[in-house]
């Protein structure tokens, strides 16, 4: 078992010491998931995370008895992620994909939560495009007004869960003025007319991916989640929340990661000893150590926020976000220099790490771009 000291932080409360258990518990028990076909294992997780409870925490509605609550969706995605990141792939993009309609959408559009929570129905967010990824004002994909509804044009790609969503929540240029401020966003069921799915999308570390094509496909206005020209905002609300848990599941891989280093010092002799005794390798542990816990406080400090009121926490999930997936690199790093020839090996435990944790510094915001949000965000005063 990890070291789970940092629950005796004050960011904690005896509901989220008892969320840990469960899901530490569930973890133990469900995960790894078997990668051989990532779609039909991520279709089992969803169906299992729902079932025993989990996705209540991902969408909930918000006015109930237990709010959208930062601070649990980081534990659950951290623990996920030290165990497996397809499991904490099929828990987190369940959260993103309904996380728009949890925020802003309305009763009869909250109706779709029930079948997210319950793992009957698997949700995606439908944002980047070809030419815009973290430009999310250059969106091009067209939704025109026609009768009593609306007509999509174009394209999306990078979509996590393309190709097993029920539904989508999909972003388009509505044009009620030019950039950020003429977007809209849609609740789009995945077998609509004029809906398909472009091309599958493999990678380093596994998981449904897709490019979604949209050829004059229908959606009524009741689609529409919140006002014309409201997509922007309810994008970066949605990422607002959802990008520290991003940090949460790097946080995962890391501590994972030194887990395995730690076992991995005490276990292999090097030179008639363990390589423990070696300062190098000492030096090593103690600088991922500290790069762990500094993620950490950096995570659970922005889920604090805003738990506690805070309307955005841009600046706080921007800094969590860059300096947990970047240092999460480096940690992972020295796991696999200090596995030698093991942490290269296909199928390894830091091997799988070292690809797992790549994608993290570019989803939901490069860390280019972060640097550029924490710098406007404290050249603004804000």
């Amino acid at each position: 078992m990890s070291d789970s000291s940092f629950l005796n932080w004050p960011f904690f409360d005896d509901r989220h010491r008892a969320v840990a258990k469960a899901i530490e518990e569930w973890a133990a028990a469900n995960l790894p998931a078997d990668h051989g076909n990532v779609d039909a294992a991520c279709r089992d997780l969803v169906q299992k995370l729902g079932r025993d409870g989990f996705l209540k925490h991902s969408a909930p509605d918000p006015d109930a008895p237990a709010p959208l609550d930062v601070r649990t969706l980081c534990l659950i995605r951290e623990t996920l992620a030290r165990y497996d990141a397809l499991g904490d792939f099929a828990f987190a993009m369940q959260g993103l994909g309904a996380g728009p309609i949890s925020l802003f959408g309305n009763q009869p559009q909250r109706e779709w939560l029930k079948r997210t929570r319950s793992g009957e129905a698997i949700a995606a967010f439908a944002l980047t495009e070809p030419k815009s990824g973290s430009d999310v004002a250059n969106i091009e994909l067209i939704a025109q007004h026609y009768g009593t509804g609306y007509v999509l044009d174009g394209e999306k790609t990078w979509i996590s869960n393309g190709g097993i969503a029920d539904l989508y929540v999909v972003f388009a240029r509505t044009g009620e003025a030019p950039g950020a401020k003429g977007l809209s966003a849609f609740i789009v069921p995945a077998k609509i007319p004029g809906f398909s799915i472009a091309e599958r999308l493999d990678t380093i570390s596994p998981h449904p991916l897709a490019r979604l094509k949209f050829e004059r496909a229908c959606v009524p206005a009741t689609a529409m989640i919140g006002a014309p020209g409201d997509g922007f905002k309810i994008a970066m609300a949605t990422l607002d929340i959802f990008r520290s848990t991003v940090a949460a599941a790097a946080l995962g891989f890391a501590r994972r990661a030194l887990d395995e280093t730690i076992k991995r010092a005490r276990t292999r002799e090097l030179f008639g000893g363990p390589l423990a005794d070696l300062q190098m390798v000492q030096a090593s542990i103690a600088e991922m150590a500290v790069d762990v816990d500094a993620a950490a406080l950096l995570v659970y400090r922005a889920a604090w926020t805003k738990d506690n009121g805070a309307a955005r926490v841009t600046r706080e999930a921007a800094m969590a976000k860059l300096f947990a997936t970047e240092r999460a690199q480096k940690v992972i790093d020295k796991a696999v220099q200090i596995h030698g020839g093991d942490g290269v090996r296909s199928g390894h435990i830091v091997e799988r790490l070292y690809r797992d944790i790549r994608a993290l510094r570019i989803y939901e915001g490069a860390s280019e771009v972060q640097k550029i949000v924490i710098a406007r965000q404290m050249l603004s005063g804000a």
